[in-house]
């Protein structure tokens, strides 16, 4: 009979400890089911506009994040602070921890989060860079940083909250719910005979295609959110991603439509020296975890998953009477 009570206490304790890691707020991400190696990656966004929080896209190694495995990811990520006037251009490499960074901060002179915009990235053997709106805004060409992106990369939009207040501004939960609005991503392969973007495909999110993305259920370190399934919803044409409480998932309203204006056609944008410096010095204090949210990955079984769905307290309550009640009875039993 202690035997049985042991076991129903070892389960139980065990799922306690599982839920009491489900974090009360839950944001969104996707990640496509193929990798690729090289390409133009167009997308046209308008990001959240909130403190605390990151709008992004990035291309991902599947898998870089496991042990002394050589990292390997190009970052476009949009900051909500500051009105959401600017973005970071990234890559990540090395197989040690902390792992190499190159961020760069941007500044537009308009808010990226009052109309949709077009980013690029071109990422080839030869060279990366970052467009927006049409303006080369960074390359970096023929570097070690360059020719030690060698592998298929996963492509991944996600909405979260990093917790290190110097990197992406102080937290304030009364925003919520903010959301991040994706009209399409187009990619082309590169042809490394003709050294040209060849045609490949577009996603214009009128449905959510399940065998191009998968919806992520995990989180990782200095991540404030989990990413739920309920937080990605496809509408009128638009991929929305939403940042919510636990309790309060999903999005039931109607998507800004996305008109291009002068403003968004033509940004001019500067670089920001000594924000990029501020940022790289948070992202080595945060250690690995400083600037994306890289650690994600396409399979849920890394040592970094938890608990994703919303409504863990109420789970975790219907645990403890269970516990108490299984107590109860055996102190009869024994008696």
């Amino acid at each position: 009979m202690r035997r049985i009570l042991g076991m129903l206490l070892a389960i139980s304790m065990g799922l306690l400890s599982h839920l009491a890691i489900a974090k009360p707020y839950k944001g969104a991400e996707i990640y496509s089911s193929d990798s690729y190696l090289y390409g133009r990656f167009e997308m046209r966004m308008r990001v959240a506009k909130a403190s605390g929080v990151l709008s992004t896209f990035f291309t991902y190694k599947n898998g870089s994040e496991v042990g002394n495995t050589f990292w390997e990811e190009i970052d476009i990520e949009v900051f909500g602070k500051n009105n959401a006037t600017q973005w970071q251009s990234n890559i990540i490499l090395g197989s040690s921890r902390p792992t190499i960074h190159t961020e760069q901060v941007h500044t537009a002179n308009t808010s990226l989060a009052d109309a949709y915009h077009t980013y690029v990235l071109e990422w080839t053997p030869d060279y990366v860079a970052w467009y927006l709106d049409g303006v080369e805004v960074r390359r970096i060409t023929g570097t070690s940083t360059v020719t030690s992106l060698t592998n298929p990369q996963s492509l991944r939009f996600n909405l979260w909250s990093h917790e290190s207040v110097a990197w992406v501004g102080a937290w304030d939960d009364a925003v919520l719910p903010v959301y991040q609005f994706i009209n399409y991503i187009e990619y082309k392969p590169y042809n490394a005979t003709t050294k040209t973007f060849e045609s490949g495909w577009r996603d214009d999110f009128n449905s959510f295609d399940s065998a191009r993305w998968g919806k992520a259920n995990w989180t990782f370190d200095m991540n404030r959110v989990d990413f739920a399934p309920e937080n990605v919803v496809v509408k009128n044409g638009i991929l929305v991603l939403a940042l919510t409480k636990e309790n309060a998932t999903g999005f039931s309203g109607t998507p800004p439509t996305d008109e291009p204006t002068s403003s968004s056609s033509a940004s001019s944008i500067t670089v920001s020296s000594s924000a990029a410096s501020s940022v790289a010095a948070s992202s080595i204090a945060a250690s690995e975890a400083a600037s994306s949210a890289a650690v994600a990955t396409s399979s849920s079984a890394t040592s970094k998953v938890t608990s994703g769905g919303s409504g863990g307290g109420g789970a975790m309550n219907f645990v403890w009477l269970v516990l108490l009640a299984g107590l109860s009875f055996f102190q009869r039993r024994d008696k």
